[in-house]
């Protein structure tokens, strides 16, 4: 099978950024590592009109997902973010937490089949009880404890319309 790795996604992205018109955009199992998910990152941070991005089965570590979270602080147009299995560990979810704290358009978050543990889950529920935007959070497939799972529903209790899937 082919795929179109960090290359092919690096092309997209630097596309991404004067793209006015797509708003969906599927990359899942291209093989895109932490250098394809940079440049993804960068393009979604000046990017003003996509509004579905999925990276699932990639591997865009906590490197890409360092990427991601920093374009999530100024992206204003992106609702749902697929970055389900792709090696995401606490320091890719601690990065994401902190762009959520300040990002007011995503509404679906999926990172589920990561790396990710109780660090990686207590910074998102810290991002959850700032972020006003967030409606869906999926972290099924993770090695999140007993005690950081109770802090991220605290973080989200009485939240209306709020799903988790844990």
């Amino acid at each position: 099978s082919s795929s179109i790795g960090d290359v092919g996604a690096t092309s997209i992205a630097k596309a991404l950024e004067v793209n006015a018109s797509l708003t969906s955009l599927d990359l899942q199992a291209n093989k895109i590592g932490d250098e394809g998910a940079t440049a993804m990152g960068n393009a979604l941070a000046v990017n003003a009109s996509l509004t579905t991005l999925s990276l699932l089965g990639n591997n865009i570590g906590d490197e890409g997902a360092t990427a991601m979270g920093n374009a999530l602080a100024v992206n204003a147009s992106l609702k749902t973010l697929w970055l389900h299995m792709n090696n995401i560990g606490d320091q890719g979810a601690a990065a994401i937490g902190e762009g959520l704290k300040v990002n007011a358009s995503l509404t679906e978050l999926w990172l589920g089949g990561n790396s990710r543990g109780d660090a990686g889950a207590t910074a998102l529920g810290n991002a959850l009880a700032v972020n006003a935007s967030l409606t869906t959070l999926g972290l099924m497939g993770n090695s999140i404890g007993d005690a950081a799972q109770g802090a991220l529903c605290a973080s989200v209790e009485g939240r209306q319309g709020f799903s988790m899937y844990l």
